[in-house]
């Protein structure tokens, strides 16, 4: 094997790369003229691309990153730094955002409300930490109080930990619930309408026996409120998810809330081993990446971004209201994904076309267009169309209606 003081002495022996030819011109024209042109891989791989006016699922792969995120992104993988050093100063700056005491990013909201319970469970102690998910003969609490309406299979996050859940539907059930196991009591957002208390509520009754609160908004920004509104309420710990109305990295979420929680979860977090949380690795390029995101989010006009979404939305109910038959409905969902939203729906008398041929017909076409299909009809946003594409999306849910006109 070469040494390196060895590298290190032919290379001083070697004449200037100008002395050998002269000039630099010439090389650098030759380079230019045989540079090769950047690999498509989407193309090369024959991945379907599609104008995404569905929403920002995961299965769609969440939302576009912002530029200013790709630039930051681009430039932390040039330096090597500590990946705690990394947390902490980012931590810091997201918290002063959100009004939180602290914050940290995640792996996604799923993780960041696994790892917020193991900071519950575990406090400090790193050797309660490598002990998880096995909670029997630990000493740690092993129970998460949950809202029957709020089961809809997110708190799976949470018996990843080795808790079980106690189901509740009224406050009168909670009192009886509580006991020496309980380790959180954990609110879903979206499904807030399906059960019977309400966030302060709940957050007043655990209060009242000293039992930490967690909140899930994984989809629930707009509004931009909600990254401090939950804080302000009281709540101890708020997860959610960084690649969706953010549009920070995909695979990237917040854990934000009470300072000493916050502490506890990163001893279940990389670069620590031996933990649950070990696989839920973040590297600095996304946390960086999501405190750009977040800032932007936050600074952004939202009432212009709001009015650019409803003249999209506009758009495309003018265009296929003139299909005979064709009704539409503008709304906003108050919970998540909270933006205008457009439902189509057609007389079968009128318009002989199935719900699931109009995906294909949109699907399989050029371009590829995603829609949500419902019964009677479909639904679409248009907050993560590029510009213009609210004019595709129209021509063609014209086209493919007219097409079905009877």
């Amino acid at each position: 094997m070469i040494s390196r003081r060895t590298i290190l002495k032919r290379l001083s022996t070697m004449p200037l790369l100008g002395g050998l030819v002269g000039s630099t011109a010439p090389l650098q024209s030759a380079l230019a003229s045989s540079a090769v042109a950047p690999r498509n891989l989407v193309k090369e791989l024959g991945i379907r691309t599609f104008i995404n006016a569905a929403g920002t699922y995961t299965a769609m792969t969440g939302s576009l990153m912002q530029e200013e995120v790709l630039e930051t992104i681009q430039a932390a993988s040039k330096e090597f730094m500590m990946l705690d050093d990394v947390q902490t100063k980012v931590g810091e700056k997201i918290a002063a955002l959100v009004h939180a005491e602290s914050a940290v990013v995640t792996a996604g909201c799923f993780s960041a409300m696994t790892l917020g319970l193991a900071g519950v469970l575990t406090g400090l102690d790193a050797k309660k930490a490598a002990q998880l998910p096995h909670l029997e003969g630990s000493g740690m609490k092993s129970e998460v109080i949950i809202q029957k309406g709020h089961n809809v299979g997110y708190s799976q996050a949470l018996t990843n930990t080795g808790c079980t859940i106690v189901f509740v539907e009224t406050p009168e059930e909670v009192e009886k619930a509580i006991n020496e196991k309980t380790a959180l009591m954990w609110f879903l957002h979206i499904q807030s309408d399906k059960g019977k208390i309400m966030h302060q509520d709940w957050v007043n009754l655990a209060k009242k026996h000293n039992i930490p609160t967690m909140i899930d908004i994984a989809a629930d920004v707009p509004p931009v409120e909600n990254l401090w509104r939950f804080h302000d309420m009281g709540f101890d710990l708020v997860c959610v998810s960084g690649g969706k109305a953010m549009r920070g990295p995909q695979s990237a979420g917040l854990l934000m809330g009470k300072k000493h929680l916050i502490d506890a979860a990163r001893l279940s977090m990389p670069p620590r081993g031996s933990t649950i949380g070990r696989g839920m690795k973040v590297n600095k390029e996304e946390i960086l990446g999501m405190y750009v995101a977040v800032e932007k989010f936050i600074k952004q006009d939202h009432q212009k971004e709001w009015q650019m979404w409803e003249d999209r939305t506009a758009h495309i109910a003018e265009a296929v209201k003139k299909v005979n038959g064709v009704t539409t409905e503008t709304f906003r969902p108050e919970l998540g994904n909270h933006t205008p939203t457009l439902r189509i729906r057609w007389e079968p008398a009128k318009v002989n076309l199935t719900v699931k041929a109009l995906q294909e017909n949109l699907r399989n076409g050029d371009p590829s267009i995603e829609i949500v299909g419902e019964q009677g009809g479909i639904s679409l946003t248009t907050w993560m169309l590029k510009p213009g594409q609210e004019k595709i999306v129209a021509s063609r849910l014209k086209e493919e209606l007219a097409k079905a006109a009877v």
